[in-house]
């Protein structure tokens, strides 16, 4: 009887047990864009990032992840418009130097497509959000890594985050826009 219990107990810990993924920095991106005088858009990224996935499951259903980037790696190719993105007008990177992401739930709606939730916090003022994944599939590197692809794209309000500076053009419209595309490419190794 104990041995069978002691059985059991072991076969639940592998049913049960988390896999942990880390992020491949020089394989992602986490990238942004936000209109820029009504008739184009700036892109920018920030450099700086980190994280785990945890899951238990190989669909990544049950995926928890946690996410931190760091403000004073932003960066637009233009570094007099990062100096003013990381003042109080924006992020303010002094007081403010993490953004933070942590998911509630990893939910399959089509093929490869997921939803992902999770709260975000920016400026020290935390808000849900709703990002759409691709999952591009796993695979296994020639050095024996298993690793997997996901594209994960979505948009959030500036000024919810306290993103507030703006200022408007002459004829009608901001300089800079309100809405952020969110476009982040991920892969992640198998820990």
């Amino acid at each position: 009887m104990k041995k069978t219990l002691f059985l059991l107990i072991i076969i639940a810990g592998f049913i049960n047990a988390q896999t942990k993924w880390t992020f491949d920095k020089s394989h992602s991106k986490v990238q942004f864009k936000v209109t820029h005088m009504v008739i184009s858009e700036v892109t920018g990224q920030f450099k700086s990032y980190d994280g785990t996935v945890e899951t238990s499951k190989d669909d990544f259903t049950d995926a928890k992840i946690n996410f931190t980037i760091d403000v004073n790696s932003i960066d637009t190719d233009n570094q007099q418009r990062d100096t003013h993105l990381k003042s109080d007008d924006f992020f303010n990177a002094e007081k403010f130097p993490k953004i933070n992401f942590v998911s509630k739930s990893f939910k399959k709606v089509g093929d490869k497509k997921y939803k992902l939730v999770g709260d975000l916090t920016i400026r020290n003022i935390t808000k849900q959000v709703e990002l759409d994944v691709v999952y591009n599939g796993t695979v296994k590197d020639p050095w024996g890594n298993i690793r997997a692809g996901f594209k994960v794209t979505g948009q959030v309000n500036r000024f919810d985050y306290g993103l507030k500076w703006n200022a408007l053009l002459e004829l009608g419209g901001a300089v800079v826009g309100e809405n952020v595309d969110i476009i982040i490419d991920v892969e992640l190794i198998k820990s």
